[in-house]
């Protein structure tokens, strides 16, 4: 069964929404997105997604995640940064009997630093951040490096990069406790930490002034701490979402 639920993705909708937006503006959008997740007889979550983002001298706001700068120059950007990480399990939503016998495992409110810093051959995207909520009580480091391509209304913005989980974050999302796995019939599991590498691309098209459409792809190849697990039957994750924005 499709799932319809509310999402923010995080770092991937600020960079398609805000690819080619002039500093000061306000865009306004909605759109779809597509979440294939790892884990067992799970469907593919399908999502509306709000689109809201700003970018000022001081701060900055991209759906349910913002930041407030404490350097922002033409070629290095330091924020302290907070999002919502839409990471989540939910055992009913699994079609594997085993699967339904596990814990749920939340969503949760990520906070850190941010740095971006531009040159000439493309920028540097950097974030880390921690579990602030007491859910997973794991760290996630995030960085790539992309290159912006503008050609008229069209913006690129492929990319390559790598997201490191401590092995907190992978216990709690990917692990199996010894209560779990006499209830569930499964092998415990308490994995360390992983780097999961990743292709991005984000797209953007403005049209009729300030309206704009975006597209955004992300493709993660999944580590041996992760597929390891007996929670999991897949070894890449997948994020896909496009809408229509508008700029004031």
């Amino acid at each position: 069964m499709i799932k319809f639920k509310l999402l923010t993705l995080g770092v991937l909708i600020a960079a398609a929404s805000s690819a080619a937006q002039a500093e000061g503006k306000l865009t306004l959008g909605a759109g779809v997105g597509v979440v294939e997740n790892p884990y067992k007889q799970y469907d593919a979550d399908v999502y509306p997604v709000p689109v809201i983002s700003y970018e000022g001298d001081s701060f900055w706001f991209h759906g349910l995640g913002g930041g407030y700068y404490l350097w922002n120059d033409r070629a290095d950007k330091l924020s302290i940064t907070a999002y919502w990480s839409p990471l989540y399990f939910k055992p009913k939503d699994s079609d594997n009997s085993q699967l339904r016998a596990l814990d749920r495992r939340k969503t949760t409110l990520m906070a850190g630093l941010s740095y971006v810093h531009n040159t000439p051959y493309g920028f540097l995207r950097t974030t880390l951040a921690g579990d602030t909520l007491g859910n997973s009580n794991g760290i996630v480091w995030d960085t790539a490096w992309l290159y912006r391509y503008i050609n008229g209304g069209l913006t690129l913005t492929p990319g390559i990069g790598v997201e490191w989980n401590s092995d907190n974050q992978n216990q709690y999302y990917y692990g199996v406790s010894k209560s779990e796995a006499k209830r569930s019939g499964l092998r415990s599991y308490d994995p360390d930490n992983s780097w999961n590498p990743y292709l991005e691309l984000a797209a953007n098209y403005r049209f009729a002034g300030d309206w704009s459409v975006y597209g955004i792809a992300r493709y993660t190849r999944l580590s041996g701490e992760i597929t390891d697990s007996p929670m999991v039957d897949k070894s890449w994750s997948g994020v896909l979402s496009t809408g229509i924005t508008y700029s004031f």
